[in-house]
C-alpha cells in the first residue's frame, strides 16, 4: 500500500502545474502519463531477460524495443508543458509508425501487428478531443492504405513465418492489440467515473449553497416560467418552492409591477443583457386569517451561459436571483417623508420670515413714520384733528404689533409645552356674546351680519375661561375677515351628550380644497403672497388648535371654495379631569371636509393631519 501511495504522489509531481487545481483535467494527465510510463519501463526492465531466452535480437526487435522510449519522451513532453491535446497527436504518431514499420517487415496488411491501427482513433478518443481523434483516425487509415498500396505493388517482403508460426504471430497481435484496448477502455471509465464524481461533488455544493442561502435562486425559461426554484422561497414568499413553477411566481407579482418584472426577464433572454429590478410580490400569511401582505423584492437577472441555454437569441433561459428588500424600502420611505417634512418646515421658515417681516414692518414704519410727524408738528403745521388721527394710527399699529408678538409667544408656549390652562365653572354664553360684542365694530364696518345662536339650556363648562375667549376671538375674526361685504357670520353652541360644540360659520370666500388639509400649520396661511387683501402670521387657526388639544378636545374643519367655511370645536364639558390625565400637550386632532355649493350632494370629508406631526387623525367620510 505504501509503494502505491508513493507511486501516486510521484505521478502527481509530474502533473504540470497549470491542471493541478482542475482535478478532472490532473485525472486526465495521469490516465496519460502513468500507463505510458509504466508499460514501458517495465518492458525496458524486461529487455536483459528476453535476450537471455532469446538469443541476439533481429534488427525488428531492437526496432521495438527502442520505440518503448517513445512513450516516455511523449509523458515527459505533457509534465513538461501541460499541453493535453499535443501529447496525444505524439503519442499517435508514435503508435502508427512502428505498426506501419512493423507491419512492413512481417506481411503488410495481412501482419500481425495491422490489427494495432485500430488502436489508434481508441487511444486518441481518452483526450476528448474531437480533432485528436480525427487526427488519429486519419493515421491509422492512412497507414492502412499504405500498407495495402505496398503489398498491391509488391514492394513488401514474404510474410515472417509461415502455417503454425504465422497463427501464432497472428493470435500475439490479437491478444496484444485486445490488452491495450482493454486498458485504454478501462481508462475511460475510470476518467467517466472520475467526472461523474466531481460533477456530483460540485453539484452536491451548488444545492447546498443554494439550500442554505437566504436569497432565492430561481431558473426561468425563455418565456418566463419559472424552472427552478430555490428552498430559500418557502421563508420568503411563505410557499414551496415547487407552487413558483411555471406561472406560479408571475402571479404572485403585484399586478402594477409585472410589466418591470416580465422586461427584466426579457432583455436577459433576448439580448444577453444582466438586468436588476424591484417589485412587490404577495406573501401568503403564517397563521391563516391573517390578512395578505406584498414584499418588496429585488431580482437580479442575467442569462445562462449558451452552451448550457442554446446559442440563438431569444431561447436562452434565465438565472435569477431575488432578496427581500422591504425593510430598504420602508427605510427609504421614512427617509423621504423626513426629507418632505424638512422641506415643509423650511418652507414654514420661509413663509415665516415673509409674513414677519409685512407684518412687523408695515405698522412700524406707520409707528415710526406717524410718531415723526408729530415730533415736526410746529414745521408741518399739523392741526389738531390730524394729530388725533395720527395717535389713533400709532396706536392701532403698536396694538396689531402687541396681536402679532402674543401670537407668536403663545404659539411657542403651546409648542413647548409651557402653556398651561386653569380650568373653572363659567357659563358660555356671557364668554360668547363678549367676544361678538368686541368684534361687532368691525363687522358692522364691513356690512356683515354676526349672529349668535346658544342653546338655552346649556350648562355650565369647567375650562380655562381666557384660552376659550381666544379661541372665539380668534375663529370669529378670521370669519369676519374672510366674508365678503354683505355676508354672515354665526356662532353657535350645544351640547353634544358630555361635550360641547362651538359652532362658527361663515359664507365668506371659503378655502381651496388643496390648501384645506393643511390648515393650522403654523404660519400657513391659504393664499401664498404676502401681498394679499387680509392679512395676519398665519397663527391664529394653530393656536385654536392647540388650545383646543389642551383641553382634550378636537377641531372640525368644513369648506368650499366660494361657498364658505365652517370650524367646530368640541371640548369636554368638564375639562379638568382631562388635564390632570393628559400627557404632554397635543394639539387638536382636526377634520376638514368640503362645504357643499346649493343643489350639490354633500361632500366628502378629507383627513388633515395634525399640526405637530405626532399622529395622524382619523376622519369620517361622508359620501
Amino acid at each position: 500500500m505504501s509503494v502505491l501511495t508513493s507511486l501516486g504522489h510521484y505521478l502527481d509531481a509530474l502533473v504540470h502545474p497549470s491542471v493541478q487545481g482542475d482535478p478532472l483535467a490532473r485525472a486526465r494527465h495521469r490516465a496519460f502519463i502513468a500507463p505510458r510510463l509504466i508499460g514501458s519501463l517495465t518492458a525496458l526492465v524486461a529487455f536483459p531477460a528476453y535476450l537471455a531466452l532469446r538469443g541476439a535480437p533481429s534488427a525488428l526487435e531492437v526496432l521495438v524495443f527502442c520505440w518503448l522510449v517513445a512513450p516516455i519522451l511523449t509523458s515527459y513532453f505533457l509534465s513538461r508543458t501541460g499541453r493535453y491535446e499535443s501529447a496525444h497527436v505524439l503519442s499517435a504518431l508514435a503508435l502508427t509508425g512502428i505498426v506501419t514499420v512493423v507491419a512492413a517487415k512481417t506481411g503488410g496488411i495481412g501482419s500481425f501487428a495491422a490489427i494495432w491501427l485500430v488502436v489508434v482513433p481508441l487511444e486518441g478518443a481518452l483526450s476528448a478531443s474531437r480533432r485528436v481523434v480525427a487526427l488519429a483516425s486519419m493515421l491509422a487509415l492512412g497507414a492502412a492504405g499504405l500498407l495495402v498500396g505496398m503489398g498491391a505493388f509488391g514492394l513488401l517482403p514474404a510474410p515472417l513465418g509461415a502455417g503454425h508460426d504465422a497463427g501464432v504471430l497472428a493470435a500475439l497481435g490479437v491478444v496484444s492489440a485486445a490488452l491495450y484496448a482493454t486498458g485504454l477502455a478501462l481508462g475511460a471509465e475510470s476518467l467517466t467515473r472520475k467526472s461523474f464524481w466531481l460533477l456530483y461533488a460540485e453539484e452536491d455544493r451548488y444545492r447546498l449553497l443554494a439550500r442554505n442561502m437566504t436569497d432565492v435562486i430561481t431558473r426561468h425559461g425563455p418565456n418566463g416560467a419559472v424552472l427552478f426554484a430555490s428552498p430559500a422561497v418557502e421563508p420568503l414568499f411563505g410557499v414551496s418552492a415547487g407552487e413558483l413553477r411555471g406561472h406560479g411566481l408571475f402571479d404572485r407579482v403585484h399586478i402594477a409591477d409585472r410589466p418591470a418584472y416580465l422586461s427584466a426577464l426579457a432583455d436577459a433572454a433576448a439580448h444577453g443583457l444582466a438586468r436588476s429590478v424591484e417589485f412587490r410580490v404577495r406573501r401568503e400569511p403564517d397563521t391563516a386569517g391573517a390578512p395578505v401582505r406584498f414584499v418588496w423584492i429585488e431580482m437580479r437577472c442575467r442569462p445562462l451561459d449558451r452552451a448550457v441555454a442554446g446559442p440563438e437569441p431569444g431561447t436562452r433561459e434565465v438565472v435569477a436571483v431575488m432578496r427581500d428588500v422591504t425593510e430598504r424600502k420602508e427605510q427609504e420611505r421614512a427617509l423621504d417623508q423626513a426629507r418632505a417634512e424638512a422641506e415643509r418646515a423650511n418652507s414654514a421658515k420661509s413663509r415665516f420670515l415673509a409674513t414677519m417681516s409685512h407684518e412687523l414692518r408695515t405698522p412700524l414704519n406707520a409707528v415710526i413714520g406717524f410718531s415723526d410727524m408729530l415730533i415736526n408738528e410746529k414745521a408741518l403745521g399739523i392741526t389738531p384733528e390730524r394729530r388725533l388721527e395720527y395717535a389713533r394710527l400709532i396706536n392701532e399699529s403698536g396694538s396689531h404689533l402687541l396681536s402679532v408678538v402674543n401670537d407668536i409667544l403663545d404659539m411657542s408656549k403651546l409648542e413647548t409645552g409651557e402653556f398651561d390652562i386653569r380650568p373653572e365653572p363659567f357659563a358660555l354664553a356671557p364668554v360668547v356674546h363678549s367676544c361678538c360684542d368686541l368684534l361687532a365694530l368691525k363687522a358692522r364696518e364691513q356690512d356683515i351680519r354676526l349672529e349668535v345662536a346658544i342653546d338655552p339650556a346649556l350648562p355650565e363648562i369647567v375650562a380655562d375661561k381666557r384660552a376659550l375667549k381666544q379661541i372665539l376671538l380668534n375663529l370669529v375674526s378670521n370669519a369676519v375677515k374672510f366674508t365678503d361685504r354683505g355676508g354672515c357670520v354665526t356662532v353657535a353652541a350645544r351640547r353634544e351628550a358630555t361635550r360641547l360644540a362651538i359652532m362658527v360659520e361663515d359664507n365668506g370666500i371659503g378655502i381651496r380644497e388643496d390648501d384645506l388639509a393643511r390648515c393650522g400649520d403654523p404660519f400657513f396661511q391659504s393664499r401664498d403672497s404676502y401681498d394679499r387683501p387680509h392679512h395676519g402670521t398665519g397663527l391664529g387657526l394653530s393656536i385654536v388648535k392647540g388650545l383646543v388639544g389642551l383641553h382634550g378636545g378636537e377641531v372640525a374643519m368644513a369648506s368650499r371654495l366660494g361657498a364658505g367655511t365652517c370650524v367646530t370645536v368640541r371640548i369636554p364639558l368638564d375639562c379638568d379631569p382631562a388635564r390632570t390625565r393628559r400627557a404632554p400637550p397635543v394639539p387638536a386632532a382636526s377634520t376638514v371636509r368640503r362645504l357643499n355649493l346649493p343643489g350639490e350632494p354633500a361632500p366628502e370629508d378629507i383627513p388633515s393631519e395634525q399640526t405637530s406631526g405626532e399622529a395622524a387623525v382619523a376622519v369620517k367620510k361622508r359620501a
